[in-house]
């Protein structure tokens, strides 16, 4: 993130500076001495965090010394638009700051402060690309400066531009190597291009400095990049240590849960759930947990908590799927979850998809009359969305299978086998339907793929682990995390 505030503090000096040196007119007489004591009382103002009164007392005094053309000659007025601009950005209003920034870079186009003041305005405005070009403004002014290399490397970051930012970053860290914020960042950038080793020095520095629980949890992400798992753990620990923030908590479990040491992450996701009860990714993440350790009744306890404080994410209810069907409990809250999924996500054909099941697994637990027209229609209207999801061709055929519609079954298991072949049970079923059917040669060939498949040992474990890595790195990058 762009270090605002140093920002500010180039700025405040530049202020500072317009004051207390302001050079002479072409003949050599101060010019409106006014607008300089006006200016040096706001300065006081603004200084001891009065901005509105700075402001009022600024806009009062500009219009009588715009009057003159001279006026352009005098330092004065470059620092009196400054200074507003300033005001007007202390108290979070960059759209009226903004036009006196501009006009003080105008004024004074050598300023880098001028520049940078400017920059930073656009910045928080949204407009990210002008900001970049003020900066580079600003480094062209002053190329050995710590704040202009470190202002344009964070743009840079911002606009996905790593290879660009990380000379600019290691140049401010050259200059000032000390300074932790472009130390991080440098370190981060390095991360997301791949230059571990160097990224390692840099942080082991910063450590020497400030131990800091963000900075051994970037040293863990770098360890993981390297495949360095224990070490990435044990810096996740210290990390959560240090600092038990959601996101610390959230990554030591994490990797724990990766690398299928349950016991250690089910604990750190309960410590995690009892310090932020209202964290959606912190309650599945726990939830995935107990379901991975065979947990499963917990399992669905923690899911429908995280589905209930996020209800659109779609992997809580991947696992609250997996979790119920393997031990069906809390039947009416869970079907209750999946058909507010559906409702919430019309177009979503996994929405649909596990709305069906949970009607027609849900039904069968509780020993009651399940509806399968409509679990048809759900199942029908989850391919009718996403004709790849395999799941739902898959269960269609069973349900065409079980009540001996075979014909409609076979064209099912066919589109399952056409996406995955590998998928054992899908050759299973289909063999039995051949039999069925009587085309017992069709069958024969089926149960010898089966059979082979599961010689291989192509087992759901595989695919479960492709899933948690899923939950975890959207996790993270969602969050900010590299």
């Amino acid at each position: 993130m762009l270090a605002v505030g140093c920002v500010l503090w180039s700025a405040i000096t530049s202020a500072q500076r317009s004051v207390t040196q302001q050079p002479k007119t072409r003949s050599g007489s101060e010019s409106y001495p006014q607008l300089s004591a006006v200016v040096q009382s706001a300065q006081t103002d603004y200084l001891a965090g009065r901005p509105s009164q700075a402001a009022a007392m600024l806009e009062a005094a500009l219009p009588h010394a715009t009057n003159s053309e001279a006026a352009i000659l005098d330092s004065r007025l470059f620092s009196a638009e400054e200074l507003l601009g300033l005001c007007y950005a202390a108290m979070s209003q960059d759209e009226r700051a903004l036009p006196y920034f501009e006009t003080a870079a105008r004024l004074n186009p050598q300023s880098e402060e001028a520049h940078t003041n400017l920059a930073a305005s656009l910045l928080r405005l949204g407009r990210v690309a002008e900001a970049g070009d003020e900066f580079r403004r600003a480094l062209t002014l002053a190329p050995e400066d710590y704040t202009a290399n470190h202002n344009l490397g964070e743009v840079l970051i911002q606009t996905g531009k790593l290879a660009e930012a990380v000379p600019l970053l290691e140049r401010a860290q050259q200059i000032k190597p000390d300074a932790y914020d472009n130390g991080y960042d440098l370190a981060t950038a390095e991360l997301m291009t791949g230059k571990y080793a160097p990224a390692h020095q840099v942080i082991h520095s910063l450590l020497q400095q400030k131990n800091t629980g963000e900075l051994h949890d970037l040293d863990a992400q770098i360890d993981e990049k390297e495949g360095k798992y224990v070490d990435a753990a044990n810096e996740f620990e210290m990390a959560s240590h240090l600092d038990p923030s959601e996101n610390n908590l959230f990554d030591w479990g994490s990797e724990l849960l990766l690398h299928r040491t349950y016991d250690p992450a089910i604990e750190v996701f309960r410590a995690a759930a009892k310090r932020y009860p209202r964290s959606p990714r912190i309650m599945i993440g726990l939830g995935i947990s107990l379901y991975a350790r065979g947990l499963y009744d917990e399992a669905v306890t923690a899911l429908l908590a995280g589905a209930d404080l996020d209800p659109k994410e779609p992997r809580c209810y991947l696992f609250l799927s997996k979790a119920y069907y393997s031990q069906q409990s809390h039947t009416q809250q869970v079907v209750e979850r999946f058909q507010r999924y559906a409702e919430q996500e019309p177009t979503n054909a996994k929405a649909q998809y596990y709305y069906a099941m949970s009607l027609w697994k849900g039904g069968q637990i509780a020993g009651e009359s399940v509806d399968m027209q409509e679990v048809e229609a759900l199942l029908q209207r989850s391919i009718s969305l996403d004709d790849k999801l395999s799941d739902a061709h898959f269960q269609l055929g069973n349900l065409y299978a079980d009540r001996h519609d075979y014909q409609k079954s076979v064209p099912q298991y066919l589109r399952v086998i056409a996406l995955d072949p590998k998928l054992a049970d899908a050759h299973y079923r289909l063999g039995s339907v051949y039999n069925h059917i009587g085309e017992k040669d069709k069958a024969q060939a089926e149960y010898a793929v089966y059979q082979k498949l599961r010689a291989e040992h192509l087992s759901a474990s595989d695919k479960e682990g492709d899933e948690l890595k899923q939950f975890v790195y959207t996790s993270k990058s969602a969050n900010g995390t590299p």
